[in-house]
């Protein structure tokens, strides 16, 4: 196994992302989609995300192995200090570090923005996205009961929650990943 590299996602890596997501979206209930995004679609979430959140790559041996980003988690003012992350493993790459390497630096990059919290939402049962956030430091919060209907049945999310900050002052105005000086700067 090759080492594994991070870089800020492209509008270019949008077909790879595609290819990797849609098995998800159609064979699975991990993803609430129901029609796989097509790589224009991606590119265009990819650009809209890079404005202030960040969206990574995950390099194995030359060929991209994964990716993450963030987003809002709310649209209510007070709720701008948290965001929702997502890791999505290519299948040849999975249970090999692809996702526990993309969540560290995605959760650095967040606490230098000023993120307090991370949450992730998991469609259960799914014990390998539970095992990854929990090693990561994720913590249960709750579970959604019977709230969206996928592959014939209704499908329970339960939430995962990680502290990134626990300064109790009152809080700076998180920064843009645009705005944010060398974003995978360790």
């Amino acid at each position: 196994m090759g080492e594994i590299l991070v870089r800020i996602a492209e509008a270019t890596d949008a077909p790879v992302f595609a290819a990797i997501y849609a098995p998800v979206v159609t064979d699975t209930v991990i993803s609430f989609e129901t029609e796989p995004p097509t790589p224009e679609e991606m590119a265009g979430r990819i650009t809209r995300t890079l404005t202030d959140y960040p969206w990574l790559t995950a390099m194995r041996d030359g060929q991209v192995a994964g990716y993450a980003y963030a987003s809002q988690h709310r649209s209510r003012a007070a709720y701008r200090w948290s965001v929702d992350v997502t890791v999505y493993v290519a299948e040849s790459a999975r249970r090999c570090g692809v996702g526990a390497v993309l969540y560290t630096a995605l959760n650095g990059i967040l606490r230098r923005q000023g993120f307090r919290s991370a949450f992730a939402g998991i469609a259960l049962p799914n014990p390998g996205s539970i095992g990854l956030h929990e090693a990561m430091g994720f913590e249960p919060v709750g579970v959604y009961r019977d709230v969206g209907f996928k592959l014939g049945a209704w499908r329970d999310v339960g939430w995962w929650g990680l502290t990134l900050a626990s300064d109790d002052a009152p809080p700076a105005e998180p920064i843009p990943f645009r705005d944010l000086a060398e974003p995978l700067a360790p």
